[in-house]
């Protein structure tokens, strides 16, 4: 139990050094294998004012706290969600599970249901499930098609400034790229800039992609806004549209930050085009963000048949390129995606297991915290340093197999020092929402 005062130490913590914002050789010296030191961490008016290896510094008469060799990392960073899509499978199932009925399954629900009181109730229960896991930042996809933008981006808005002092939200606008050559695709550039968002959309294999590409980083130039894109999320490995947008980058001269979500189609390419994306990818100084659940639910599924890959990225030729990579939840509970708690240690949990990043574990949590919240321009998010706001995440579990292996449901989340209360939201506070729209 952590106390409810302004200054403690929480004593004999593991803390993936990866995490740490502190040059000290003590504590790097006696990091385990997997790349976890035992700290002491000194809390005091919200912050983090002293880290040292265990017992080796002298602890003032102050209120501790023996963590026994428990794990504590900073608040969690999502940086790749579908907050307006969520929690429609009740009413909305996806029929066969596949991409082609995900798509027209969400596209149906949008033009039935998706008015401002169903997108605030379902935006906002996602939010507060991730908040009550220990998410400090998250990056949320927006369908912004015609009318649906003006509801959906001004959900978004209400709700940033109302959870502005838990979590950071940043909204990325969700359209084909060939909707930016009408001047409604202009006007949507003009709505996400005047709310500080993200130029985005889905990049797909088509004659004029390039110029499709061109005008999209003309936009952005044009506003100072960074792009998000969503690249080839497909089987197909005819489908370059990654290496199209690095390419683009280079074109443009652009300077701002370029993520790119997905890329599963590196994973079927031959060596030599996928040699050619990372090196362009390298160049363009693009970051990408892998969404192991939502793609291993979709990709490579037919009826009566076993899928025969992962469908996830090449997340360890991308580290090896030095090329940062992040993971993220993508959808959750909707005919994308039939699962999910926004919880973003199931997240990394199952992208350990599933492109291996273990043994070692190394810098792997980064893809979670740190990486993804440099990607994101948050830079003092998603690590753990003297001086930064004292929010963290306590697991029971001491080493990564232990963290792993259970939920961790018992987690302690602290915002500023202080215990939250991590009740998860009932889903009973939709029930309304789903009796309504499949009467």
């Amino acid at each position: 139990m952590i106390p409810a005062v302004n200054h403690y130490w929480l004593k004999n913590a593991h803390v993936p050094v990866s995490l740490l914002n502190v040059e000290d050789a003590a504590i790097t010296a006696r990091q385990t294998r997997d790349g976890l030191s035992l700290v002491d961490i000194e809390i005091a008016a919200g912050e983090i004012v002293r880290i040292v290896a265990a017992g080796t510094d002298e602890i003032e008469e102050t209120s501790t706290v023996s963590l026994r060799g428990g794990q504590v990392w900073p608040c969690f960073v999502d940086m790749h969600t579908h907050l307006d899509k969520g929690h429609i499978w009740e009413r909305s199932p996806n029929p066969d599970g596949t991409f082609p009925s995900a798509l027209e399954t969400a596209r149906i629900d949008s033009q039935k249901y998706w008015q401002a009181e169903d997108v605030y109730r379902r935006m906002e229960f996602g939010i507060k499930c991730s908040y009550a896991h220990g998410t400090k930042a998250i990056r949320t996809h927006i369908d912004s098609f015609d009318e649906q933008a003006a509801i959906s981006l001004g959900v978004f808005k209400c709700l940033q400034q109302e959870w502005s002092e838990r979590v950071t939200l940043q909204a990325v606008t969700l359209v084909n790229l060939d909707y930016y050559q009408t001047p409604e695709g202009i006007i949507l550039a003009d709505r996400i800039a005047e709310i500080g968002g993200i130029l985005g959309g889905v990049a797909f294999m088509h004659p004029d992609l390039d110029a499709q590409l061109d005008t999209v980083f003309a936009l952005a130039k044009e506003r100072n806004l960074n792009l998000d894109f969503h690249t080839d999320e497909t089987d197909d490995p005819d489908s370059i549209c990654l290496q199209k947008v690095a390419d683009a980058a280079l074109r443009n001269e652009f300077t701002g930050q370029i993520i790119c979500g997905h890329c599963c189609s590196l994973a079927v390419q031959s060596p030599e085009v996928v040699e050619k994306t990372l090196d362009l990818v390298k160049q363009a100084r693009i970051g990408i963000v892998s969404l192991p659940m939502c793609n291993l639910y979709l990709q490579d599924r037919q009826p009566n048949r076993t899928p025969r890959w992962r469908g996830i990225t090449l997340l360890q030729e991308l580290k090896q390129h030095g090329i940062p990579a992040a993971v993220a939840s993508d959808n959750c509970r909707d005919p994308f995606y039939g699962f999910g708690d926004h919880d973003v240690l199931e997240v990394f949990t199952q992208a350990v297991r599933i492109a291996h990043l273990d043994t070692p574990y190394g810098d792997s949590p980064c893809t979670v915290t740190k990486t993804a919240a440099d990607l994101i321009n948050l830079p003092n998010v998603g690590r753990i340093g003297v001086g930064l706001p004292a929010d963290l995440i306590v697991f029971k579990g001491r080493s990564f197999s232990e963290v792993l292996s259970r939920s961790q449901h018992d987690r302690i989340v602290l915002r500023k020092g202080k215990s939250i209360d991590t009740t998860l939201p009932n889903y009973a506070e939709l029930d309304d929402l789903v009796a309504r729209n499949t009467l």
